[in-house]
């Protein structure tokens, strides 16, 4: 058996082009698909696949770890740069299909099978759509609780809000007041019974998100994520010591060293590795028995389009730490006329069952796709109000 080519499929979900990876083989009907979706870099994703495709046409697919290594080890350039790590993914999500489809069973199947029954799954607020997640002023505290009860009338029993404005690397009570209340509102609104995570986009200082987290320490996250940079693990460390909230980061992380210094600082307590960017599925389950021997839980960073988020499900369901999968559902009217998902939603919960088809267990529309060519995400800018270039 062996690879013939690699094909990438572009489908524009408005801030996100989503990147849709075909390996074709030399069995006739047999294929993977992965999903290389980076916002704002699609061309050099797509450009990136087809330069690691050169490496792997003509090799049998189901050589996964070795194509892995080729991919991440040649030309020079290890494949840890957010770009190349990315494309590796695409690939390596649609070999770990085809070797799933090879051999008749779910790719929970082949890393020894499920180790639960169910995966719990949250929403970003609004469902994913920009407006109401991205572009809620963290001053509104009503609109964040009206939102928090559409998310639990949803059938949701936790979601995550960005609460938290942008800062100076230093600023007074009137943004840390601001979060306080926007959190306060949702809790009053659904309750002690449903998990409420801030997301920070690692727009505070080390200093900020100390007193962010601190803030909100009262109101019992489920966890806080990226507090500041995580580029700063002494200060993501810093702030894990001085409160009881757990503190989620790791998507920005791309590679399994740069997690070893993140878990032996004790800069976290949830992993938020994304399958998409770390170099795919390989990657993500070498960090995931990193995070085991920490007992650090893990709960992949995926905002992307669906094929992440099977992947992101189906190792979820081999994973004995794995805690709880990000979900977007809203973010495109016509998200699910472009998929063919293996697995089933309860709608009460928001929970997951396996997924009963061999690999991913997804299959791609390739028609609906094409009714959404690229277009280049819309544009996400954030400044301080002194002027100076702030962090999205």
């Amino acid at each position: 058996m062996k690879i013939t080519k690699v094909e990438t499929f572009v489908c524009n979900a408005r801030m996100r082009n989503w990147i849709f990876v075909k390996v074709l083989t030399d069995q006739p009907g047999l294929f993977g698909w992965g999903e290389a979706t980076l916002e704002w870099h699609t061309r050099g994703v797509v450009a990136t696949i087809e330069d690691l495709a050169e490496l792997i046409v003509g090799e049998d697919p189901t050589r996964i770890e070795y194509l892995w290594q080729m991919m991440f080890r040649q030309h020079f350039w290890h494949g840890h740069g957010i770009t190349r790590a990315t494309a590796i993914a695409g690939i390596d999500l649609a070999l770990w299909d085809i070797l799933g489809k090879v051999a008749g069973q779910p790719c929970s199947k082949l890393w020894g099978g499920p180790v639960r029954d169910t995966v719990r799954t949250y929403c970003h607020l609004g469902g994913g759509k920009m407006e109401d997640f991205y572009e809620t002023k963290a001053d509104d505290a009503k609109r964040f609780a009206d939102l928090a009860r559409q998310a639990v009338a949803s059938g949701f029993t936790a979601f995550k809000s960005m609460a938290v404005p942008p800062t100076l690397p230093i600023e007074g009570l009137q943004p840390i007041r601001a979060a306080e209340a926007a959190v306060a509102a949702m809790r009053e609104a659904v309750g002690d019974a449903i998990d409420i995570m801030v997301d920070c986009h690692a727009r505070p200082s080390p200093a900020m998100g100390l007193q962010f987290a601190k803030a909100l320490e009262p109101y019992g996250l489920y966890f806080f994520e990226e507090p500041c940079w995580p580029e700063s693990v002494e200060g993501l460390a810093a702030i894990a010591r001085s409160v009881t909230t757990p503190i989620a980061t790791g998507e920005r992380v791309t590679n399994l060293a740069a997690f070893r210094d993140l878990f032996a600082a004790r800069a976290c307590a949830i992993c938020q590795v994304d399958i998409t960017h770390c170099g795919g599925l390989s990657e993500a389950r070498r960090v995931a028995a990193l995070a085991e021997a920490y007992r650090i839980a893990l709960a992949p960073h995926n905002p992307q389009g669906p094929v992440s988020t099977a992947a992101s499900l189906e190792f979820g369901f081999s994973q004995p730490s794995y805690i709880i999968c990000e979900t977007v559902h809203e973010d495109v009217p016509w998200r699910r006329d472009v998929v063919s998902e293996g697995f089933t939603v309860e709608t009460q919960g928001r929970i997951v069952r396996p997924n009963t088809r061999p690999g991913l267990g997804i299959e791609i529309n390739e028609a609906e796709v094409k009714k959404h060519s690229f277009q280049q995400e819309l544009p996400q800018r954030v400044f301080y109000t002194d002027g100076s270039i702030g962090d999205w």
